[in-house]
């Protein structure tokens, strides 16, 4: 009996020791990805004035997503908060106390923005950069003319805290930063003109890639909770073949789907805050799309 009991804890001991050896491991390689320093060639670009200007770079922030993860005030907001994942917050991007630092520069916001890198070389975190990096030079300006007009907001940004799962995903190469992904010196900013045209919904469709794919075949979203749905198939393989150009806009704007069923709480509200030319271009670029099988990115 005593041989057996010895046996069973030397093997509840191995396993533990196993345990803790692959969460240590998984701990380093994590901090080696997250560490990383990437040395990026930053382009300048024309901030302009005037409020025409703002307005663009306001509507550019409401529809691209940045209160989802920096607040309706974009002074930070937490946006995952479990054990599992982590706390996961976009700071503060006001000048308040907090905010961004006054040596944080125009320059610095391009590189955040279109490479998904910090000041200090680091890869950001969870930033969708990949899906900004081909934004006009005209789109940048216009958006850090509006980040820079923004009113102080003191409120102290919340440190990044990176939970097991997260980091088991980011060393298993399901969770990239976008700064792995893009080619920093191939970056060639996107001329296109605004108008229901497929060329410009390729160009707004970027911004879907995150959860939805580089193909937009949708499935499962890797950088988000374990519980969080799968990404919808845009393809026409997916169940848009069946929906109209106005079901498609009413799906946005009313976040309810055709059958009357609700939009999952995911799917970002900040798309249907674009106006009749960037849904109806969108539109026009997802039927040209190939058809694809679900999750099959």
């Amino acid at each position: 009996m005593k041989k057996a009991l010895k046996l069973v804890g030397y093997v509840i001991a191995t396993v533990v020791a196993l345990v803790a050896l692959a969460l240590v491991s998984v701990y380093l390689l994590s901090n080696q990805k997250l560490n990383k320093s990437y040395q990026v060639s930053v382009q300048p670009v024309v901030i302009p004035t005037g409020s025409e200007a703002l307005g663009r770079g306001q509507h550019i922030a409401a529809t691209r997503g940045c209160a989802d993860c920096h607040g309706a005030d974009l002074a930070g907001a937490t946006i995952i908060d479990n054990p599992a994942m982590g706390r996961l917050s976009g700071p503060n991007l006001t000048r308040g106390r907090g905010g961004l630092p006054a040596s944080f520069t125009d320059l610095d916001l391009v590189r955040s923005i279109r490479h998904g890198v910090a000041p200090d070389g680091r890869g950001l975190f969870l930033m969708p950069s990949s899906d900004f990096s081909e934004f006009t030079d005209q789109d940048m300006g216009d958006l850090i003319a509006y980040i820079n007009a923004l009113a102080p907001v003191d409120r102290a940004s919340v440190p990044l805290t990176i939970g097991p799962v997260a980091r088991g995903l980011l060393v298993a190469g399901k969770i990239k930063l976008s700064a792995e992904l893009i080619d920093h010196a191939g970056v060639r900013p996107a001329t296109v003109q605004p108008g229901v045209t497929v060329a410009y919904g390729h160009y707004l469709a970027a911004g879907c890639t995150g959860c939805h794919g580089p193909n937009l075949s949708g499935g499962k979203i890797d950088i988000g909770p374990p519980d969080w749905p799968p990404a919808q198939n845009l393809t026409p393989a997916g169940d848009l073949a069946k929906w109209s150009e106005a079901d498609f806009i009413m799906s946005l704007r009313k976040r309810t789907r055709p059958d009357g069923s609700p939009l999952n709480e995911v799917m970002p509200a900040a798309f249907g805050l674009m106006n009749d030319t960037e849904l109806k271009a969108i539109w026009a670029y997802l039927r040209t799309l190939p058809p694809a099988p679900t999750g099959k990115r």
